[in-house]
Formats: C-alpha cells, structure tokens, sequence
C-alpha cells in the first residue's frame, strides 16, 4: 500500500474515532442509568425480560431499529446498522445471577455494547462498516450465544466483539470448556425413626458422590475441575431423603478434555447410586461452553486502544497468571474471529460473584469503565474496517 493510501485511511480512522467518542460522551449519561437499571432489576437467564427491553429501548432512543425475540429465544435482540461488507457484531449480556444479582457485570456490559454500538452506528457507512448488537440472553449457565450461533446469529459476521468486568484490565483469560447440568438421586421416603429401613436415602447417594468426587480431584489433569451444589432435598430431619437434586459444572481446558472428564464425574454419581440403592438420572441445563480462541490482531488493536484512554494492562505485562472462568462467548470465538477483553473496575478486594463486586458495578468506577469500554470497542471495530490488512484478513474469514 502506498503512502498516500495509508495515510487517507489513518484521516478516516481518527475522523471516525473523534466522532464515535463524541458520540459516546452525548449519551454516557443515559448509558449509565441504563447500567445502574438493569443492576436494580437483576433477572436470571432466559428470564430477562425487563432487561432485553430496557436495552432494546436505549439503541431505540440512539435511532437504531432493534428486533426483540430473534432466533427463537424471547430474551434476545438485534439491530444493524451500516451498509458496509465488513459486519461486526458487538454482544450485549444481560442476565443475573441467583442470589447475588448482577455479581459478574452484565450491566456494565450491556451499557458497554449499547454505546459501543450507537457510536459505531455514526460512522458506518463512511467506514464500509456494518454493525450488529447482539443482545444475548443466558451466559450464566444456559448458553445463549451458543444457541444463537447454531441459529445463524453470526451467519455473515467477520468479528464479535465484547468486554467484561473484572477487578483488573486483563487482555484475555482462559477460558474453559464447561457442561452445565443437574443430577438426581431417587431412593424412597421413610420415617426417620420409626422405620428406617424402609427408606432409600437419596441424600446418602449424594454424599457417596461427593466423597468419590473428593478423592477423584487428586488425579484430574491441572485444569480439569469439578464443583456443584445442592439444589433440593428434604426438609425435615425426621424423613429419609427420598430424593435429592444437584447442579454442578465439570470444566477443562478444551472439548476434548471435557469429553474425557464428564464420564469420570457421572461414575462418581453412580457409585454413590449403587451404594445407597438409588436411581441417578441427568438433565442438561445448557449446550457445552468450548474454550476461547482470542483473535491477536483485534486484542492488539483493543490493547492500543484502551490505552490511549488511560488503562493499563499491567498483570499482562508482569505475566501474571490469567483469569479462569468459563462464557458461551467461546463458543463464538472458534467460529468467528473475536475479542472478550475485561475492563478494570474497583473492588476493593472483591471479585466477580461476591456480593461486594456486584456493589462495585454501579460505583463511578464502573460508570467510568461504561465510557472506556465503548469507546475502546467502537474504536477497535473502526481500526478493522480502516486498516487495509485486517480488512482484508477478516473479509478473507482468515
């Protein structure tokens, strides 16, 4: 490429940037309420009613069109904008969690992508750009993403993109591939006192489990991990459990190894059936989370980008070990190029799934990290469609 083709796409990049971020700052106020509403309204997945629609009104209000109800799941949206060949989509999460609300950020992240979105909707058609906001219901366990990826959400999509809160500026984590899933044992009730014996202890089962589960731990693979909770069992002591429920999640760092894991888990819960004279039965509560593939060349771009807003990805730099958890956001990135990047807020110590870092969600760290986390993905999205060579390599779907 020569000079004078560089340096009219550098014009347009730092033109479209100028714009997007003005675009930002007219509507941080309203981004911000959007955040601290959906965090007053925590609602679990597929379940987001009040949450879809509150961001459904927001790109409304900024002028875009937005679909509710897309790709047969209630709680999801979309809306695009821009006539370009080079489609990004931007996702937006929005669930809760059980017990302690918005503990992981989404409505940081869904105000993140409403902004993201509106200010790339300014300049799109200027950079050959369309953009897609993709609001995705149920990351907390049931898989929306990866429901509609298989729907053809992503059909014709050149890179996704997103970023999640967290007590740092991390560039990735690793990601594992996770099932979701609930056991049950069903035995038979009994009187705890008067006739014991009549009784198949479901709750015996499940402790049979546990205890095979424990001592399974000391040769799993590093990665590999195991954990669940009880979810129903009797409530009175003076009756033999004669059925019990858990949720847990088995995880590894590939599909593969997921694969090879699950069936040592189910053994562990069948001996505990066998001990206890129990029947075991299982029912999938979402499709698998793989592991995440992270696009370099978009993080690069991400990682300048933050920067230039102020953040620093120091633990990065000090290689220090990266996060682990698990977001159907993989799913997507083996599929299309994609970045999920997480943006510092402060915590005081606390991290993501305590009561403490759900209150650390609307403070003015939070609010600030709404800015910097639109911004730096509308820029990120603006340095993809103007850099020759990555317009190139995601149009190529390379």
């Amino acid at each position: 490429m020569g000079a004078g083709a560089a340096a009219a796409g550098s014009a347009a990049a730092g033109s479209a940037k100028e714009a997007a971020a003005a675009a930002v700052d007219r509507r941080l106020d309203a981004l911000v309420s959007l955040s601290h509403s959906l965090h007053d309204t925590p609602e679990l997945c597929f379940v987001e009613r009040v949450s879809a629609h509150a961001v459904a009104e927001a790109l409304r209000a900024g002028g875009l069109h937005v679909e509710e109800g897309v790709y047969d799941l209630q709680t999801a949206l979309e809306s695009r904008r821009g006539t370009g060949d080079l489609v990004v989509a931007v996702c937006a999460e929005y669930d809760a969690l059980p017990d302690v609300g918005h503990a992981c950020g989404h409505n940081v992240i869904a105000a993140i992508a409403v902004g993201a979105g509106l200010a790339l909707a300014e300049v799109a058609d200027d950079i050959g750009l369309t953009v897609r906001v993709l609001g995705t219901p149920a990351e907390e366990g049931g898989g929306g993403k990866v429901l509609m990826l298989e729907r053809g959400a992503f059909a014709g999509v050149h890179a996704a993109m997103m970023v999640h809160p967290w007590p740092a500026d991390r560039l990735t984590a690793r990601c594992l591939a996770v099932a979701h899933f609930d056991v049950r044992f069903s035995g038979r009730e009994a009187h705890a006192s008067a006739a014991p014996w009549e009784g198949v202890n479901a709750q015996d089962a499940l402790t049979v489990a546990q205890v095979a589960i424990g001592l399974l731990r000391q040769q799993l693979p590093p990665g590999d991990q195991v954990h669940g909770v009880v979810r129903e069992s009797s409530a009175a002591a003076n009756v033999i459990p004669g059925s019990v429920t858990a949720r847990y999640m088995v995880r590894s760092p590939t599909a593969e190894g997921l694969a090879a894991l699950r069936p040592r888990v189910e053994a562990c819960f069948e001996a505990g059936a066998l001990a206890a004279g129990c029947t075991v039965d299982y029912e999938e509560l979402s499709p698998v989370y793989s592991h995440m593939e992270a696009d370099p060349r978009l993080l690069r771009s991400y990682r300048a980008n933050a920067e230039a807003l102020g953040r620093r990805f120091e633990a990065d730099d000090a290689g220090k070990p990266v996060p682990t958890f698990s977001t159907d956001m993989a799913n997507v990135s083996l599929a299309v190029p994609t970045i999920h990047p997480l943006i510092g807020i402060e915590t005081h110590g606390a991290v993501n799934h305590q009561h403490a870092f759900a209150a650390a969600c609307i403070t003015p760290s939070a609010d600030a990290a709404v800015r910097d986390g639109a911004v730096a993905l509308a820029w990120t999205a603006i340095d993809a469609a103007t850099d020759p060579a990555l317009r190139a390599r995601l149009l190529a779907g390379a």
